[in-house]
């Protein structure tokens, strides 16, 4: 798994594909840890969920950070995204899985 510098070093290197704002960051953030979590951390697919996870909240920190937002109203906004996502996803909500599966294809591999 990436450490949380190098994921960091590639996310300043490589932005998420195209522009994406603040909200659709923490979402991304919230779902992708909502997953990870769900799954757990020993299979495969869990790595690539914390992975994801990780990448997102790095990203929606940033778009925080640019849009002026202190640190601390960052993190709740993705604690609430996150707490709202395990409620859609353990809900097995199609558009919670679609938007999953998009932020998803948005992360690059962290390997």
């Amino acid at each position: 798994m990436f450490t949380a510098l190098a994921a960091l070093g590639l996310l300043l290197q490589s932005p998420p594909q195209g522009l994406v704002s603040y909200d659709e960051a923490v979402r991304c953030a919230g779902l992708t840890q909502a997953a990870s979590e769900l799954e757990g951390g020993e299979s495969e697919e869990g790595r690539r969920l914390y992975d994801a996870a990780l990448y997102w909240s790095l990203a929606a920190m940033r778009a925080g950070t640019a849009a002026g937002k202190p640190a601390n109203a960052a993190e709740a906004d993705q604690t609430r995204a996150r707490i709202e996502a395990v409620r859609q996803l353990s809900a097995d909500l199609p558009a919670a899985r679609t938007t999953l599966q998009r932020c998803r294809e948005r992360a690059p591999d962290l390997g």
